[in-house]
């Protein structure tokens, strides 16, 4: 995609990888060194997109915030931490964890030039309007939108078609950002517009080399949507 289709009416982020950085709690508590940090970010993360998954494979749907207490106490029973404190601060940190350095003037991109701004985000309500706050995103962003409205976890259809509901848009006319590939899969199946912000070059799925767009950064997105302004 080297110029954004002129029928594009809207540009909806993902939160978790896309522009909040997860990992950013686990590297913010205290006494926890570096590379244990890394260790149990990595799989906190890894459990609680599983979680997700199973739960709306099985049909046994829990929100996103009790998932993300799960998958923590699953990754520090697996690297053999045992720190009720630490649990908790790293609970809290997750409230707002921060975003990264490129997010908010890419969502401001979008704005200016001419787009709605949305995320799409299985955070619950309550978690999303944390995170997004917390990083300074809210003035930018039209809409917030959690998959607990439908009770299902991305990829589901579902979840894409309650965002082309809320923006009372057809798919097309949705540009779908993600830092996760298998997130802009969904989204392109349902019929949305995906670009896939792949900050750590890593090769992608063969399900998710499909038609969409890969971007290392979303500073390259923000140049992107500046040629529309």
């Amino acid at each position: 995609m080297t110029a954004l289709p002129t029928d594009i009416a809207a540009c909806a982020f993902d939160a978790y990888g896309t522009l909040i950085d997860f990992n950013a709690a686990a590297r913010r508590a205290p006494n926890l060194p570096g590379t244990q940090a890394d260790a149990l970010a990595t799989l906190w993360r890894s459990r609680q997109l599983e979680y997700t998954w199973l739960r709306t494979l099985i049909g046994r749907y829990a929100d996103f915030w009790h998932l993300t207490g799960e998958a923590l106490d699953e990754a520090m029973a697996e690297l053999g931490i045992s720190n009720p404190a630490l649990r908790a601060h790293l609970m809290e940190l997750m409230l707002q964890p921060g975003a990264f350095p490129d997010a908010v003037e890419a969502v401001a991109a979008a704005r200016r030039s001419g787009l709605r701004t949305a995320v799409l985000s299985n955070a619950n309500a309550a978690m999303l309007a944390s995170a997004i706050d917390g990083a300074g995103l809210r003035p930018h962003v039209d809409v917030l939108l959690s998959a607990d409205t439908v009770g299902l976890y991305k990829p589901h259809p579902a979840v894409y078609r309650a965002l082309c509901d809320r923006l009372d848009l057809e798919p097309p006319r949705i540009l779908f950002v993600s830092g996760n590939d298998w997130d802009v899969a969904g989204a392109i199946c349902f019929g949305l517009r995906g670009v896939w912000v792949n900050r750590n070059r890593r090769r992608p799925s063969r399900l998710a080399a499909m038609a969409m767009t890969e971007l290392p950064s979303l500073t390259d997105l923000s140049t992107l949507l500046g040629s529309r302004s």
